[in-house]
């Protein structure tokens, strides 16, 4: 059994078109509201965390739901066509509205830009586990979270060569990550026929007998009670990705910020470090694909985890621009690769094949539970005690994060078992 790496690139433009919103979002957004409509850190936090308010209601709802849908696109497409529309529209109104100085209706248009993002995450990230079959999936994940760096350094590009502290003339960033966006989804709709992957796979799993997870169904698809042991583990996993995101979205969503008071950074400099990050993680992703199909997804996961930490606990000691800096956010992105390709694939182990949806919607509720609370303790923390908090901040959630971690005792990949003469057809 061996990965359709053209069709899995095609299937991570979804997700490159998401990071790249999400990119500037986290990048920007937060500038433009300090700087050009004037608000304090806290505020600027709270408004942050809005997108995983809607994000942790939305995202499990979604997901369920799209897990049920059957159209003739497939039950992943027309969510993510939608969505893609939709958010593409509203996200041209807020640099527009920035430089005319109106917050009313640039939090409207926010609003519904947020909306619009939560409709098809769900959805477009079950879409690479319904075409990819079970002990692939960290592999393919790799790719997909690839896919999704490649989204996000273009998004860095785009904002290092157009933006501009004053907001004078912001919308050509807005216009290139649009682009990318709408062309990514046209792609995908030509090349990626939803359905009939779907089918091939199935058939290629019950050819391999990996199709069914008797922990949860049998033979028939029909559901079974969660065996207890399997549910601590999902509990543990679920703790661990609240943990693990607490401590990296407080340092993501503020690092525009702190590096331009703290390091001396200006305009979109920024992205220098996060542009490293990126650059190593573009290069990791491959290899820890194939390292986690060697030594297991929980202990690649771990030494991710003590690799960020490390990152974090060197930001501590650096105090000004340094080629340090580099260094540390190299670290990280290639920590942060070894969880992220790994953690989603756990999780959706241990579910019915059918429910991908929803269990992807689970998976999201965690991480966009810490995503709400995180910036608006870390920003309280940030204004009321100082910008020195940040990276013990991150230490203390970090290495609470591997604790949890080590109880995880499901999830890992199964190995292949034949079941019968493999024939082409299936291939």
């Amino acid at each position: 059994m061996k990965l359709n790496y053209k069709q899995t690139f095609f299937v991570g433009l979804a997700f490159m078109s998401i990071t790249a919103f999400w990119e500037i979002y986290e990048g920007i957004i937060p500038k433009m509201l300090e700087g050009t409509f004037g608000l304090k850190e806290t505020a600027v936090g709270a408004i942050m965390a809005i997108d995983n308010v809607l994000a942790l209601f939305l995202l499990p709802i979604l997901g369920a739901l799209s897990d049920k849908v059957r159209t003739r696109m497939g039950r992943r497409m027309p969510f993510i066509l939608a969505g893609t529309l939709l958010a593409s529209v509203f996200t041209l109104i807020l640099p527009i509205a920035e430089q005319r100085g109106k917050f009313v209706l640039f939090m409207v248009a926010l609003g519904i830009v947020l909306l619009a993002m939560a409709s098809y995450r769900s959805p477009a990230v079950a879409l690479m586990p319904d075409v990819t079959p079970k002990p692939l999936r960290s592999k393919a994940n790799a790719i997909i979270n690839l896919m999704g760096t490649v989204g996000g350094t273009y998004a860095l590009v785009m904002t290092l060569w157009l933006y501009t502290d004053d907001g004078s003339s912001n919308l050509p960033v807005f216009i290139s990550v649009i682009s990318l966006m709408i062309i990514s989804v046209i792609l995908l709709l030509l090349t990626v026929n939803e359905n009939k992957l779907a089918d091939k796979i199935k058939a290629e799993e019950d050819l391999f007998d990996i199709g069914v997870n008797k922990d949860i169904e049998d033979s028939r698809g029909n559901k079974k009670e969660m065996p207890a042991e399997v549910k601590r583990s999902l509990g543990f996993i679920m703790a661990s990705i609240f943990l693990w995101f607490f401590a990296y979205n407080a340092v993501k969503t503020v690092f525009s910020r702190y590096a331009d008071k703290v390091w001396g950074y200006s305009d979109g400099t920024y992205t220098f470090p996060l542009m490293v990050a990126m650059g190593a993680a573009l290069i990791a992703y491959i290899p820890i694909g194939i390292i986690s199909s060697k030594i297991g997804r929980k202990k690649t996961i771990m030494g991710g985890i003590i690799l960020m930490t490390l990152s974090y606990l060197s930001g501590l000691l650096i105090k000004g621009p340094s080629p340090y800096i580099n260094l540390m956010f190299a670290c990280t992105g290639i920590g942060w690769a070894a969880i992220s390709v790994n953690s989603y694939p756990m999780v959706v182990e241990m579910c019915k094949s059918a429910d991908t949806g929803k269990y992807t919607g689970y998976y999201y509720t965690f991480s966009m539970t810490a995503q709400i609370i995180t910036p608006i303790v870390s920003g309280f923390l940030l204004e009321k005690v100082g910008y020195w908090t940040l990276f013990p901040y991150a230490v203390v959630f970090s290495i609470a994060s591997l604790c949890t971690m080590m109880f995880v005792k499901h999830g890992d990949s199964k190995p292949e078992r034949r079941t019968e003469n493999r024939i082409d057809s299936v291939e």
